[in-house]
């Protein structure tokens, strides 16, 4: 029977859903993307209840620690509270998301080449109502 006391870091972000395959978390990992108690690690490295994780993804980062060491993944309901973030990294990710959601808002969508036979007869439908 495994130990319940510790976990793998890549099963836990996995189980945590910060990722949507345990895979992802694992090339995260390795790719100096999660820091475990401050210093980079293998995806192997065991984690523990009070753990420090610093998660870079998509332009975000996260200072949590680590609350609960589940046995399977639940919803993300649930996952939530398998960890705390700290007040300070939970106002920064939030400046960071206003930020490029401002600069999406701004940036001109951009459209693959000419329009198709459907996409014309769309825009010619559109300039004569």
């Amino acid at each position: 029977m495994p130990d319940t006391d510790r976990m793998r870091l890549d099963k836990w972000l996995w189980a945590a859903r910060f990722y949507k395959t345990r895979k992802l978390a694992a090339e995260a990992v390795a790719g100096g993307k999660v820091h475990l108690n401050g210093q980079r690690t293998k995806p192997g490295k065991e984690v523990r209840c009070g753990s420090r994780l610093h998660i870079s993804k998509g332009g975000l980062e996260w200072d949590i620690e680590v609350l609960v060491l589940p046995r399977q993944r639940r919803p993300a309901s649930e996952a939530k509270d398998f960890w705390r973030e700290s007040e300070q990294s939970r106002e920064s990710r939030e400046k960071q998301l206003a930020l490029l959601r401002a600069a999406r808002a701004s940036a001109p969508i951009r459209t693959e080449g000419r329009p198709s036979k459907k996409d014309r007869r769309l825009i010619h439908r559109f300039k004569q109502q």
